[in-house]
């Protein structure tokens, strides 16, 4: 099952999809739902290999992932929706986008990118997913999203490092082509100390966007949207808010 709705809400106005980051999972949201108001359901998107599809095969580039997930959001799209992606999730999320905007006709009413750069810049980074087991795990620290307690246990790492090769692979392998710009209200949002993404790069998502921009910064670092997410959430809705009316109950 591709959503997952921790709080089933079928009165809700609005559908938000959440797409994790790199080795993460419908989980990584499922406090959210508590956090957003009734006009708004919380549909968190749970990629193969994970959580309760732990068993099924990885995605390893983008260009597969998407058909399939896009299959999925659309057979959700009974009334309007946001998205928010993070890291690895941002990027699927513009592509997303685009997918369901040039198959379907349909786009969201806000799209939210967080904790990366715009997709049309040079990766600064060299690409890891081939890397050695104690070289690939010395990477994954400097990000500072997987607990000490789970990088220090032989049994969990063994079954999140396959995740995280793959997930590392579908972007390092991501290929920018140039598409008409998207028409929808655009939120770029990032940590302060994430030396993931300069302001510069973030500020390039304009490019990739005809409506409306903002730019959006918390304290934090790359995994600034775990410790701050009440505060994300608000701003969320808040920017939502800013472009969609939400009709009186």
């Amino acid at each position: 099952m591709w959503i997952v709705k921790p709080k089933p809400n079928p009165g809700a106005q609005l559908k938000l999809f959440c797409l994790p980051f790199a080795g993460g999972g419908s989980a990584s949201f499922r406090n959210w739902a508590g956090l957003l108001p009734p006009q708004i359901e919380l549909c968190a998107v749970e990629i193969p290999g994970r959580g309760a599809r732990l068993s099924e095969r990885f995605f390893r580039r983008l260009d597969d992932l998407l058909p399939e997930l896009g299959e999925a959001i659309i057979a959700e799209l009974n009334k309007p929706f946001a998205i928010f992606g993070h890291s690895m999730g941002a990027l699927t999320g513009f592509e997303l986008t685009h997918f369901i905007k040039d198959k379907y006709g349909r786009q969201p009413v806000h799209l939210f990118l967080s904790g990366r750069g715009a997709p049309h810049l040079p990766d600064r980074t060299a690409p890891i997913h081939q890397l050695p087991e104690a070289d690939f795990i010395r990477e994954i620290k400097r990000y500072n999203g997987t607990p000490k307690e789970v990088l220090e246990h032989q049994e969990l790492m063994e079954i999140i490092t396959p995740i995280l090769r793959a997930d590392f692979e579908v972007c390092e392998t991501y290929q920018f082509r140039q598409k008409a710009k998207l028409e929808c209200p655009l939120t770029v949002v990032c940590g302060l100390q994430d030396e993931g993404a300069t302001r510069a790069e973030l500020e390039a998502w304009r490019e990739q966007c005809a409506g409306p921009f903002n730019l959006r910064m918390f304290p934090g670092d790359h995994f600034y949207l775990l410790e701050h997410k009440h505060k994300l959430v608000e701003t969320i809705v808040r920017d939502i808010s800013n472009h969609y009316t939400f009709s009186s109950y």
